[in-house]
């Protein structure tokens, strides 16, 4: 941090005191409320990096979670108009969506009932409609229009028993949800993962989509360490992590791979065979309808 306060923000004092002097009030009051006082003072009237690492820390932290929560308003948006554009779910895996959408409803509602800081699970609520929209309209390409309106009146269902009505879900139990979500969380790769092995391609898949949640899942790991101090979030994020790195390398293995053919192989019909008869056969001559018909020929 001493090289960068010498090298970058020392020579640019000049230009940056202006600048923060003349920020409004409510900036500086959204600042102080985000790293607190001393911190404030350290890192944006004092414009000094060295003062208190842990300030440093925490300012990057809540820079990156602000970035992911930011991020996370357009991150299936991609994706979403994909499907729309092409009118197929093809290399799209439901489960993968539906296990997601349910791993970010318990992570919501464990973090709201905890108090945890917003810019550390903000993107939950985000990405988490935008996985419904997403499943709603794999199941409707997919020609199951019932299977969509059943997935939206679960996931309603579930809002309301986990975020609205804490009666249906104790803590003791939301404890034990958000113990599972982390699970949910990974296993919610794996059927993706299988779809892109399986097909051969990735499909309509988004790329912008697997690697902004690459990073997404690293960056979270990092404001987790600075700001929650709660070991089942970090492992959720860590295997989290680790899926979305296979999918990454899925995405530039496959890229621009055509997705593998599932046609529907329909037997040939059999020739059928020209069964002639030896008088055929002598003649050349097309054999007679077994019809019995009326003749001229004279016999004897």
């Amino acid at each position: 941090m001493e090289s960068i306060q010498k090298a970058i923000i020392d020579p640019l004092q000049p230009i940056l005191r202006p600048v923060v002097s003349s920020l409004p009030e409510p900036v500086h009051d959204a600042i102080i409320s985000l790293i607190g006082s001393p911190c404030y003072r350290a890192l944006v009237l004092d414009l000094d990096v060295t003062k208190d690492p842990s300030c440093t820390s925490l300012a990057i932290s809540k820079a990156l979670g602000i970035a992911i929560v930011g991020a996370s308003a357009i991150v299936k948006v991609p994706q979403i108009l994909k499907l729309i554009s092409s009118r197929s779910s093809v290399g799209v895996s439901f489960v993968s969506y539906a296990l997601e959408t349910t791993s970010l409803l318990i992570t919501l509602s464990y973090s709201v009932r905890n108090q945890f800081p917003f810019s550390t699970y903000g993107e939950s609520a985000l990405i988490a409609i935008q996985d419904v929209v997403v499943g709603v309209l794999v199941l409707t390409f997919a020609g199951r229009p019932a299977g969509a309106a059943a997935f939206i009146a679960v996931v309603a269902a579930s809002v309301y028993a986990l975020l609205v009505d804490h009666t249906f879900v104790d803590a003791q139990t939301m404890s034990y949800l958000q113990a599972g979500a982390g699970a949910l969380g990974v296993a919610s790769k794996a059927p993706q993962i299988y779809t892109i092995w399986r097909e051969g391609g990735t499909g309509q898949l988004s790329a912008f989509a697997v690697f902004n949640y690459l990073a997404g899942s690293l960056s979270r790991i990092f404001t987790t360490l600075q700001e929650v101090d709660d070991q089942l979030i970090l492992y959720g994020f860590c295997a989290g992590f680790a899926l979305n790195l296979i999918l990454a390398f899925q995405m530039l293995y496959y890229w621009n791979n055509p997705v593998k053919s599932k046609k529907k192989q329909t037997s040939k019909p059999k020739p059928v065979a020209n069964v002639t008869t030896p008088a055929t056969r002598s003649s050349g001559v097309s054999p007679k309808p077994s019809g019995k018909t009326p003749t001229t020929r004279r016999r004897g």
